[in-house]
């Protein structure tokens, strides 16, 4: 068997036995550039990404491929133009296919490629680091996944351990911790829970400035084999609170309404109904992950408890909803990989245009946030028939307002207009007000790109209030964004500094935040500093920028952050911007490269 580890020191196995290296650093470079490709290259680029300083790069490039196979025995690689880059029969520790599992990968340690760095080949040393953000990312979402299915399956010591690992991987991130937390608790070591608690409130404030959420103490509270609520009724009961407890969510009852499903859980399973003990948890998880922010932890245990339940009793539809929504949880945290793993299940178990237009909606969410906007447009618009073709008309406005974002970020303003006249027409026929400032934001930010700064400014005031009387922070943080961009439109530097500060705390004052939209938000910051040479919190809201999007493989806004660099004097920015942005079909980038 041939084994090929990028993470930490690059090494190659054979049937578990050390084999040669490659020859020089290059070598190695070039074999993971050809490992995480998602498309074959051409010679020409990779000759100008690695050996552009050879005296023949094009015969550099032939060495070096030829250096490869002799390293991994293997003359049927890596041949023509452009370069294959299969590599059937061996096994990769970074291939998002591979079959090594996480406890290899993690055992193996270490960062992608670590000690290879090529200085003088800025666009490599560029891919580089965004790749090494987005591997780090995805064994991190791998990490969080096994612990949260251990813990939903009582498994509490395996999910301590793998928990653990995610918060020594990404410290700064809040949800680890809530879920080591909860593991700790779970397994009746309430005082290492509390240790838990206070490393992480004090690296918090140490590091980032900002308190834990509530959320993280009260993982702390529940205990081995406690009952979520008092359970007395039976089944009628259980089924009653099921739906007392969905009708108070969709009237914005959200404490009302928890309670309610949470009391719908303790008395299906104390009936036993199985179906109905599934029905109730994924019905709290969606809540608890939609309607009440800052817990998508628990949510998803939730969902993972409800998804097992559901397959015991062979409840396909119940199986289906959780898939989907343990994958609007991955998407709105930035883990790609994970997300379209979920989503898949989801999409294979569907069978109604309802189910399969919920399903579709947050595919092409997924794929408009990484960049992919041909992917994003057949989902959306697939998504966009079915709810229509089953009258759900809150999908459709949801749907239509994510389609609106692509065609928007496209400078696609006739399509993304047509797109959140119908979105808006829907949520207010709907009085969906809970949703209403997403579109209304996005529709003001399209009259501010059509020089429209009053039509703006009454929709931003509108979506501002509504998100605050909501409590949403990604919804007041897009209002807040629009607000810093109008005023300094209007030329008010220090009120749109204010909103761009504003905007940056509300969308990042819960642990689940959506992360595009933290993104964007800190993007416009960025443009704004750059545009009043305010050259210092530029280079803080770039390099932060910059991380974030790598992290949650926001391939855009990586080149975004690219383009700020450039604006701040980097000399390979540019270049590297258009290495990264090779991939992406968005004519407005473009214009911008």
């Amino acid at each position: 068997m041939l084994t090929i580890r990028l993470l930490g020191r690059p090494a190659i196995e054979r049937d578990g036995q050390p084999a040669r290296a490659p020859r020089g650093k290059k070598a190695w470079a070039l074999l993971c550039y050809l490992v995480l490709a998602e498309r074959p290259p051409s010679r020409r680029h990779l000759a100008e990404l690695l050996f552009q300083d050879a005296a023949d790069p094009l015969g550099a490039l032939r060495w070096t491929l030829a250096e490869l196979r002799r390293a991994l025995g293997r003359s049927d690689l890596f041949g023509g133009d452009p370069v294959s880059t299969g590599l059937d029969g061996a096994v990769v520790d970074v291939d998002p296919q591979s079959t090594v599992d996480t406890e290899s990968i993690v055992d193996t340690g270490g960062e992608l490629l670590e000690g290879i760095e090529l200085g003088s080949n800025v666009e490599f040393g560029s891919w580089l680091l965004v790749a090494r953000h987005r591997v780090s990312a995805a064994i991190e979402a791998r990490l969080h996944d096994r612990a949260v299915t251990l813990l939903a399956a009582g498994r509490t010591a395996e999910a301590i351990d793998y928990a653990s690992r995610a918060v020594a991987r990404n410290p700064l991130e809040q949800g680890n911790h809530e879920l080591l937390v909860r593991s700790l608790a779970l397994a009746g070591d309430r005082n290492a829970a509390l240790r838990q608690i206070a490393a992480c409130e004090d690296l918090l404030r140490r590091e980032l400035g900002v308190e834990a959420s509530p959320a993280l103490r009260e993982a702390a509270n529940v205990a081995p084999d406690s009952p979520i609520g008092l359970a007395a009724g039976g089944r009628a009961a259980a089924a009653s609170q099921l739906e007392a407890g969905r009708a108070a969510i969709a009237a914005g009852a959200v404490d009302a309404g928890v309670q309610c499903l949470r009391r719908a859980v303790a008395e299906a399973a104390s009936c036993g109904d199985t179906a109905l003990h599934a029905r109730a948890l994924t019905a709290l998880g969606g809540a608890l992950v939609h309607a009440a922010r800052g817990r998508d932890e628990e949510g998803a245990l939730a969902l993972h408890e409800s998804l097992a339940l559901a397959e015991r009793s062979g409840d396909r539809a119940t199986a289906v909803l959780a898939h989907r929504e343990l994958g609007f949880i991955e998407v709105q945290a930035g883990r790609r990989a994970t997300a379209e793993a979920w989503l898949g299940k989801a999409q294979r178990l569907a069978e109604t245009d309802e189910e399969l237009a919920a399903i579709l909606g947050v595919r092409g969410m997924n794929a408009s946030d990484m960049g992919d906007y041909p992917g994003a447009f057949a989902h959306l618009n697939e998504s966009i028939e079915r709810a229509s073709a089953s009258a759900d008309q809150r999908q459709e406005a949801w749907s239509l307002s994510i389609l609106a974002r692509a065609h928007l970020l496209r400078a696609e303003r006739s399509q993304a207009a047509a797109a959140l006249a119908r979105s808006l027409e829907l949520t207010q026929q709907q009085r969906w007000m809970a949703f209403l400032p997403w579109p209304l934001a996005l529709r003001a930010e399209l009259d501010l790109e059509s020089g429209d700064a009053d039509g703006a400014a009454d929709k931003l005031e509108q979506a501002w209030v509504l998100a605050c009387q909501v409590g949403d922070p990604c919804w007041e943080g897009m209002a807040a964004r629009g607000l810093a961009r109008l005023n300094g439109s209007r030329g008010d530097r220090a009120s749109a500094v204010r909103w761009h500060s504003e905007a940056a705390t509300r969308v990042s004052r819960v642990p689940d935040r959506y992360q595009w939209v933290h993104a964007h938000v800190l993007d416009a910051a960025a443009a704004s500093a750059l545009d009043q040479a305010d050259v210092e919190r530029a280079r803080r809201l770039v390099a932060t920028l910059g991380a974030l999007a790598a992290r949650c493989d926001m391939r855009e806004l990586v080149v975004r952050a690219h383009l700020h660099r450039h604006r701040l004097g980097d000399p390979g920015a540019l270049a590297s911007a258009r290495m990264l942005a090779a991939h992406i079909d968005n004519p407005a980038l473009s214009a911008l490269l």
